[in-house]
């Protein structure tokens, strides 16, 4: 009776969270329905530095919206990795799979580029203030010229996505599906302006200012 009563007063086990990824298998499917890619041998060399998100974004908790201008966490799940460093080498995937770069290389290299992309994400969250439920994610970039070091593209890419049901698992889903669509946006805009870059610096192509453009 002894043991038992004292069963009854341990502390109940804190259920543990449950962890989720941003990851490439949407890119990939999209670049199998492509024709094959192949790097082009005269395109640019792209160094692509690791995103940077801006506060409140920068951490592994997964951020739902009910009321503007405030940022609320789920208890029990979150992300495996910041989700600037999850998107890092899904950019890297996007921009190869188009094939408009002799190489793409995720700095710290030791190899320089011709071009340098530097990426910023200003939201990733689940908007619960509308019936259905959405994720919207907001990733700004800039494609500067190594050598002249003028900026040749600067973009803000905007996607929303409705979640599929009203949990997180919803919003992952969701999540995965709008970061893969803006980062195929932002490849085919660097493909671009790659097609455009002279690495003679005789015809230097005219900075691309959109904010909301894709």
């Amino acid at each position: 009776m002894l043991a038992a009563g004292c069963g009854t007063l341990r502390p109940a086990a804190t259920p543990q969270p449950a962890f989720y990824s941003l990851d490439d298998s949407g890119i990939a499917a999209r670049a199998a329905t492509r024709s094959p890619a192949t790097s082009s041998p005269r395109g640019p060399t792209l160094i692509v530095n690791p995103p940077h998100a801006v506060s409140g974004y920068d951490s592994q908790r997964i951020i739902y919206v009910r009321e503007a201008h405030k940022l609320e966490y789920f208890a029990r799940s979150e992300w495996v990795d910041t989700p600037a460093r999850m998107v890092a080498p899904l950019i890297v995937a996007a921009l190869e799979s188009g094939g408009a770069f002799r190489t793409v290389m995720l700095t710290p290299s030791a190899a320089t580029g011709d071009l340098r992309l530097d990426t910023e994400i200003t939201r990733l969250d689940h908007d619960f203030a509308s019936q259905p439920s959405r994720v919207r994610f907001t990733l700004r970039a800039w494609l500067v010229d190594n050598r002249t070091r003028r900026i040749l593209a600067s973009r803000q890419f905007d996607e929303t996505v409705a979640a599929t049901n009203e949990t997180p698992y919803g919003g992952v889903v969701a999540a995965n599906r709008a970061v893969q669509t803006v980062l195929e946006h932002r490849a085919d805009s660097c493909a671009e302006a790659a097609a455009n870059w002279h690495p003679s610096g005789a015809e230097v192509p005219k900075p691309i200012e959109a904010p909301f453009g894709r």
